[in-house]
């Protein structure tokens, strides 16, 4: 007898022990999947206005929420960010569309557009036609043709801005040759149009109203009337990135255009001046170079497709002028530059965009 009653003990001891230790097992395994190191993204900016979206999800915690951290490292263009994305140094880059970003990819460096990043809608013309205010006043520019001959500034040859002065150019039945380009870093405008160093320019925000405020430049037209609907920046994904860790590009992609999507909100008549904008003219103000809030309250801000997916049509533009430009140095696939499935993945999960009131 003392044998049974040991031996149904035991049992009922071990059976106990056991889903104890099933329990703290179960414990700990969620434990450590809430408590997981989160994935750590690297990602290149040129810390401008149009990285918005990648600072509203860093700074509202939304890639946080999808486990993962980010951190930022600043270029002076997203020429720069080229080699060290196609190396797999940087998960995910930012910039404008370059005939350099072809000529890598004919080198077989491995980048990928995969969203919009910032794009000239109606009402958002961001870059614009600059003239110098005397040749304006005097009578000399009244018109597009009247550019001929003139010394005008693109950002840099072979980027959106000498794409965008090309259709300002063929408004005026004009080509490109008939004016003389130079290349010169936006801020520098200002100056070059005070020393009447250059005639005319096709010039970004804020440059464009810090010109026009300091009364050495009239604001012609925006590329909204020049080239409506170019895209003028996108998000690169290393594909180092996109091979190695696809769930995580997924997520980041999620979260980013959550952070695009309150920029979107933010916007009303062309500027920053809509529902929380205070809230993203700080973010901006913490994560720029521009510690102005009244600037980024003035100036015309640039656009963002709050569904991610880039102007493609536009972007065959531009590398059709690159190439007649001869800038473009080997053979590229227009249509391999493209990996839309981030986006795609991302707005089954969100769904449309739609504007909150």
């Amino acid at each position: 007898m003392s044998d049974s009653r040991f031996g149904n003990w035991t049992s009922k001891n071990i059976q106990g022990r056991m889903a104890r230790l099933l329990a703290l097992m179960t414990a700990g395994l969620v434990c450590s999947v809430a408590f997981a190191a989160p994935t750590t993204i690297r990602v290149g900016t040129a810390s401008v206005s149009s990285d918005v979206g990648f600072f509203i999800a860093d700074k509202k915690g939304y890639f946080r929420q999808e486990g993962l951290t980010v951190t930022f490292t600043s270029f002076n263009s997203a020429a720069k960010m080229i080699a060290p994305l196609g190396a797999g140094q940087l998960d995910v880059g930012g910039g404008t569309v370059a005939a350099g970003l072809y000529n890598a990819i004919a080198r077989d460096i491995s980048v990928k557009v995969v969203a919009d990043k910032g794009s000239i809608q109606p009402g958002y013309g961001f870059s614009a036609l600059m003239v110098r205010k005397d040749l304006v006043d005097s009578g000399r520019y009244k018109s597009y043709k009247d550019l001929k001959g003139m010394t005008v500034a693109v950002g840099a040859s072979g980027t959106g801005t000498a794409s965008a002065l090309n259709e300002a150019l063929k408004k005026g039945g004009l080509k490109y040759s008939d004016v003389n380009v130079v290349d010169l870093g936006f801020p520098q405008h200002v100056t070059a149009f005070s020393n009447k160093a250059i005639d005319a320019s096709i010039t970004n925000e804020p440059t464009v109203s810090l010109s026009v405020k300091r009364g050495v430049a009239v604001r012609v037209a925006g590329n909204d009337i020049i080239y409506p609907g170019q895209q003028t920046a996108v998000v690169l994904y290393s594909g180092v990135f996109i091979k190695e860790q696809p769930e995580a590009a997924r997520k980041f992609m999620r979260a980013y255009l959550k952070g695009v999507r309150d920029y979107n909100d933010a916007l009303k008549d062309g500027r920053i001046a809509g529902k929380n904008a205070d809230e993203i003219i700080a973010i901006l103000t913490e994560y720029t170079a521009i510690k102005d809030a009244e600037i980024y309250r003035s100036i015309i801000a640039n656009a963002c497709n709050p569904d991610g997916h880039v102007n493609a049509e536009s972007l065959r533009k531009d590398f059709s002028f690159f190439t007649e430009q001869g800038l473009i140095k080997g053979a590229v696939a227009f249509q391999d530059i493209f990996d839309n499935s981030f986006v795609d993945a991302a707005l089954r999960d969100l769904g449309p965009y739609k504007k909150s009131n």
